[in-house]
């Protein structure tokens, strides 16, 4: 396999068009057509880790964290940043991220923090915006299903959990084809008029080269008419943290302490406590204190991130517990992830778990 047919298997789970403007996420060092030899997932590169791939002869690592973030204006070594990404090049080791790619999916980092919690039924806490575009289209009556069916098929038509979504209106429609033209229907310098449905359905907007040319594919008009729009709306089933319930409630320094054992975390820095307990559950792998009146407003008992300041924890309100597990520890578990869905995926492959310890954070 290639370095690019590997990270197209990594984009099925996190797509790069998940990830936030600010971030650098996808191939970042390496050339995509090499041939991979073995794969090191790791949480961080780091020179340590580009020499553990080397010993255990892996070309591609996969990276959460992007080792190159802001631009790069010289590779001289005189930082950590420019000695991994030399170290990698002299070595042929190509370095993909998937960063807030990964944090916005379903099935990304915060999925797997309520797995390791046991929280139950997890839902989006903060659904990403300008994911979704409408597309209205006008199909020959007759034509209309199949049109649809061509649509759907491209992916349009997806909400939530709802599969084949449409909406549709009839009227008529007119044109008059000019010279040159081959009307499907009509007469070339004849105004024609046609008994017409109008399709809308909604796509991501990720899909809409797809969308595109599946709908000219399947529509019978020399040239196809149609609009599309971008949302407001956002998709429920992407976006930054989640939220969700444990089993039964528990008190809260219980909660507390299971969330640190859980999570292995070697402290929790947290608000006031609430005396009182819990069991509605947010989580947010990473930097979240920007989640902190998400998390309040949707009604949580305990909010779990990192990162968070000093004055961010008074803004709890006594509402809820703000839990701060550290950086490294809300993140740490998506390694096994990433090892975990690779191998199932490509069961054949040489798939490594660094071993390396990239927590720049260390506690007496």
């Amino acid at each position: 396999m290639t370095v690019r047919e590997v990270t197209k298997i990594l984009e099925e789970l996190a797509p790069l068009h998940y990830a936030e403007d600010f971030d650098n996420t996808g191939i970042l060092v390496g050339n995509p057509k090499t041939e991979v030899s073995g794969i090191l997932v790791t949480l961080d590169t780091l020179e340590s880790v580009v020499d553990e791939a080397v010993t255990h002869n892996c070309n591609l690592i996969v990276s959460f964290h992007p080792i190159i973030f802001g631009g790069l204006k010289k590779l001289t070594g005189s930082s950590y940043v420019e000695r991994t990404v030399i170290k990698a090049i002299q070595n042929d080791i190509a370095i993909y991220s998937m960063h807030t790619a990964l944090d916005n999916s379903p099935n990304g980092v915060n999925a797997k923090i309520c797995d390791v919690l046991g929280i139950l039924n997890p839902k989006v806490l903060i659904p990403k915006k300008g994911t979704l575009k409408k597309l209205t289209t006008y199909v020959p009556k007759d034509d209309a299903e199949k049109v649809r069916q061509g649509l759907f098929a491209a992916g349009a038509g997806n909400i939530g959990k709802y599969s084949d979504c449409s909406f549709t209106i009839e009227g008529t429609g007119s044109y008059k084809a000019n010279d040159g033209a081959n009307p499907t229907k009509g007469q070339v310098g004849q105004i024609h008029y046609e008994e017409e449905t109008q399709i809308n359905v909604v796509f991501s907007a990720m899909n809409e080269s797809r969308i595109k040319n599946a709908l000219v594919k399947h529509h019978p008009y020399e040239e196809a008419a149609y609009e599309i729009y971008a949302l407001d709306n956002t998709d429920l089933n992407m976006g930054m943290g989640m939220v969700g319930y444990l089993k039964e409630p528990m008190g809260d320094i219980r909660f507390l302490e299971f969330l640190k054992q859980k999570m292995k975390a070697s402290c929790v820095r947290h608000s006031e406590l609430l005396r009182k307990e819990v069991q509605k559950i947010a989580v947010l792998g990473g930097s979240g204190a920007f989640a902190i009146s998400a998390a309040k407003a949707s009604g949580v008992d305990v909010f779990v991130t990192s990162d968070v300041k000093y004055h961010q924890f008074y803004e709890a309100e006594n509402k809820m517990i703000i839990a701060d597990i550290g950086h490294y520890e809300t993140e740490q578990f998506t390694k096994n992830l990433l090892v975990d869905y690779l191998t199932k995926k490509i069961p054949s492959f040489a798939i490594r778990l660094s071993e390396s310890k990239t927590n720049p954070i260390k506690y007496l």
